[in-house]
């Protein structure tokens, strides 16, 4: 079983890839056809302490990301948040690809600004490794272009407009790779459509009642791992299909199914809540009123 390393800081991340010292602690480009891993850390879990933006064309490299692994001989980019594991797995590099590049900035370095609140919106950090974003040889000039720049900037003599011009390359790279992502979920259409259709027959099945009083309301989580997916994409691919987030999609089916029992049946409505799954009556008066603009009794009536 491969043992537990944390990576609090980029100098560690540096130490462990025999890579030249960082010349910024909070954020550093490492040029991966120049790293040297060190072998006692092969097949450890790593627990990073920072963000890491990795982009991977034409390399020997696997990456092991829960159960699966990701082969990253195409290029594609990968997104990781502080805190999630991963396990690195190095055979001999390509060193002759054109750009295999790994950006890590610390949470601190975004700490005091406006990128600190909206960065929970780039849904991408917490998408698992099997979905990567594939780029086209246009779309990895742009985020690579971006990249050198913020490796430029920090790389000079910092004065008092290196901060900001940091986190404004960073934030304009984060938002172009949204920008990407949603032409990966276009160009799958076909395929994301039978991923609805196969989360719409699912989620019927676990809203029925007999489903709902055993097992109680359906999680997101739940949901996503029947379907091999991580919450956070399969969410945005429902979003981009049909308007709606698993959440959502969950909520709506509930309020329909609490509508026809309150229609057409004469169950109080306390009994009605713990049918669906609520712990308690008040949870789905708030809940349904929250929905419709009406509380349960005044639907009824």
């Amino acid at each position: 079983m491969a043992t537990l390393f944390q990576v609090d800081s980029i100098s560690v991340l540096h130490e462990m890839f025999n890579y030249e010292k960082p010349k910024n602690s909070l954020i550093s480009v490492i040029d991966l056809n120049k790293i040297k891993p060190d072998p006692s850390h092969l097949n450890e879990q790593l627990i990073m302490g920072f963000y890491t933006i990795s982009l991977k064309n034409g390399m020997d490299c696997a990456v092991k990301y829960g159960h699966q692994t990701y082969d990253f001989n195409e290029g594609s980019m990968m997104f990781m948040a502080p805190g999630q594991v991963t396990v690195a797995q190095y055979s001999q590099l390509d060193r002759t690809a054109k750009e295999n590049w790994m950006l890590c900035f610390h949470p601190d370095l975004i700490r005091k600004s406006k990128l600190a609140r909206d960065i929970h919106e780039y849904h991408f950090f917490e998408y698992s490794v099997s979905e990567a974003l594939h780029l086209s040889d246009a779309e990895k000039n742009t985020v690579t272009a971006i990249v050198r720049s913020i490796e430029a900037e920090y790389s000079q003599n910092l004065d008092s407009y290196s901060y900001d011009l940091i986190l404004s390359h960073l934030e304009l790279l984060l938002n172009y790779c949204n920008r990407f992502y949603g032409r990966q979920f276009l160009t799958r259409h076909a395929v994301n459509q039978d991923v609805v259709s196969q989360f719409e027959v699912m989620l019927k099945k676990q809203i029925d009642l007999a489903n709902l009083e055993e097992s109680g309301i359906p999680r997101v989580k739940e949901l996503a791992d029947t379907l091999c997916y991580s919450p956070s994409y399969l969410s945005d691919l429902l979003k981009k299909e049909t308007g709606k987030t698993i959440q959502e999609h969950i909520q709506l089916h509930l309020v329909e199914k609490a509508k026809t029992l309150l229609r057409s049946t004469t169950k109080p409505i306390s009994e009605i809540s713990y049918s669906l799954g609520f712990d308690y009556p008040t949870h789905f008066s708030k809940f349904f009123k929250t929905h419709t603009g009406m509380s349960p009794k005044a639907y009824r009536q």
